[in-house]
């Protein structure tokens, strides 16, 4: 009888449209993508969403601006993310817009069924325009009554709104935490979450008037209010399943894994796991947190002008020399560093070096001495486990990481037994020759079999060029050097000054 598939419900952050997509959410769509490919590949069943956040003022404001309607500047926003999602290879299977007819009738019903929660009253509090989210009179002063993040001072606002009972599923989030059903990490972002559980959760607005807020989804039964936008843009990841009665939704709800970066982390495990617990629905089996990409050690800010581009990356460097610098060398749990420097360093001197060269040297080896023929391939014997257990833990780096520990190793088994050498001894040692031959084959294919989730077009090339009888070229090489940002090692090498010409010589 056939093995039934389990089932991989995957999602990121939908990010909000007012700019063009930044390398934040390259990371949310990297570490999904990523995790999505090893899901499938080990027989799961794998959904994995995607999305824009398409209402309120910032919105607004910013379709004024242009001169154009809300809709039409959402319209024209969203192709850009579209862009990003093909250019880094990213293969989702459900994209959502929070504008579209179905989240908006399912954010309403949602709504509907939430209302035992959800009351009117008067509301006075501080509010960032930036987050467009109010903020408590602790938050405001633990930041000096400045947004850290919009570098804007918070205004007071008063005025009637619809409220949400936060405050009521306090102490069931915490138990979920604590016992694990909702799993945060990394832990020491959990320990944060459980801190503020601690001092218990305040009830939240959840709508605006729409004398101050015209571009959003109305109210159920009162069309002088509008939902305030995080609160129905979290619904995204169940209306994009088809909420309440669609067949994704039955079968892939709760989420395996929900991807968003630390500043959001509130939202997701505060407000959210609340809603859901109202709507007596599952909570997701973990969330992952990433930290931010700053740039030599400073946070990427337009004004500073260190903003990076991950299509002008992808698109100099290849996808797969984005992949590589990103999923290995910025933490998955914690922040991470980026320069031109380090970038280029490792595509050329890691991803060109050791693994490109390899590939090449393996196949070059194989056509010259064997005639292209690759044998009867011999694989080592690898303790995968450490591989698979980071994977299932969402310590993608580390499984990376492992990974790459086969690269090296090969490498340093080529130096160590010298098949060049083993090659001059002729017909007494082609037997030899060929053993070491096809097991530096073997080892490729097992390498390209770990690599596929996080390199999947590198790996793919390398599966097709020695997972047959004979070694398939590829076209071209698979990371050509490129020095834009640091300097050709070739160009500090001086040559020799050309050897004086013997008088004696004879020609």
């Amino acid at each position: 009888m056939a093995k039934t598939p389990k089932r991989f419900y995957v999602t990121t952050a939908i990010p909000y449209v007012n700019a063009k997509p930044h390398i934040g959410n390259a990371m949310d769509y990297m570490l999904a993508d990523t995790l999505a490919r090893y899901h499938a590949i080990i027989g799961d069943e794998v959904k994995f969403q995607v999305g824009t956040d398409e209402h309120g003022n910032k919105i607004a404001a910013r379709a004024e601006e242009a001169g154009v309607t809300p809709q039409q500047y959402t319209d024209s926003m969203v192709p850009a993310f579209h862009q990003m999602l093909q250019v880094l290879g990213v293969g989702y299977t459900d994209f959502v817009r929070t504008t579209e007819p179905r989240h908006e009738k399912a954010a309403q019903i949602i709504w509907q069924q939430l209302a035992e929660y959800i009351y009117k009253g008067s509301y006075e509090g501080l509010y960032c325009v930036g987050c467009e989210a109010f903020v408590t009179p602790k938050q405001a002063t633990a930041n000096g009554g400045i947004c850290p993040d919009h570098k804007q001072s918070y205004q007071q606002l008063s005025e009637e709104n619809y409220y949400f009972k936060l405050s009521a599923f306090t102490a069931a989030i915490k138990e979920r935490i604590e016992n694990d059903t909702f799993d945060i990490q990394p832990a020491f972002r959990r320990h944060e979450i459980l801190k503020l559980l601690a001092d218990g959760l305040d009830d939240i607005s959840i709508s605006r008037p729409k004398k101050h807020l015209s571009w959003g989804i109305p109210v159920p039964g009162d069309d002088s209010q509008v939902m305030y936008v995080w609160f129905e843009a979290l619904m995204n990841y169940i209306t994009v399943l088809g909420y309440p009665e669609g067949e994704d939704f039955q079968k892939f709800w709760p989420a395996s894994v929900q991807i968003i970066g630390k500043d959001i982390i509130r939202f997701h495990a505060a407000i959210w796991p609340a809603m859901l617990i109202g709507l007596k629905l599952p909570l997701p089996k973990a969330l992952l947190v990433h930290g931010f990409v700053n740039v030599a050690g400073a946070k990427m800010s337009k004004t500073v002008g260190n903003v990076v581009d991950p299509i002008e990356i992808a698109q100099n460097y290849g996808v797969d020399g984005f992949r590589y610098f990103f999923l290995r060398h910025i933490p998955t749990l914690d922040d991470g560093d980026f320069t031109w420097e380090r970038f280029e360093n490792a595509y050329n001197n890691e991803l060109g070096n050791e693994l490109g060269n390899l590939v090449q040297r393996v196949a070059s080896m194989i056509n010259r001495y064997q005639q292209g023929a690759i044998g009867e391939i011999t694989e080592a014997v690898h303790d995968a486990r450490p591989y698979h257990e980071a994977m299932q833990s969402l310590r993608l780096n580390e499984a990376f990481d492992y990974a790459w520990g086969m690269v090296r190793n090969l490498n340093g088994y080529l130096e160590e037994v010298k098949p060049w050498a083993i090659a001059k001894e002729g017909e007494a040692e082609a037997e030899h020759l060929q053993h070491v031959l096809s097991y530096a084959a073997g080892n490729l294919v097992q390498i390209s079999d770990l690599l596929a989730p996080f390199l999947p077009g590198s790996a793919k090339t390398i599966r097709e060029m020695f997972g047959g009888e004979t070694v398939v070229q590829p076209n071209g090489v698979l990371f050509p050097k490129i020095y834009n940002h640091t300097a050709d090692p070739r160009n500090l090498v001086r040559p020799l000054p050309d050897a004086p010409v013997s008088q004696n010589h004879e020609s």
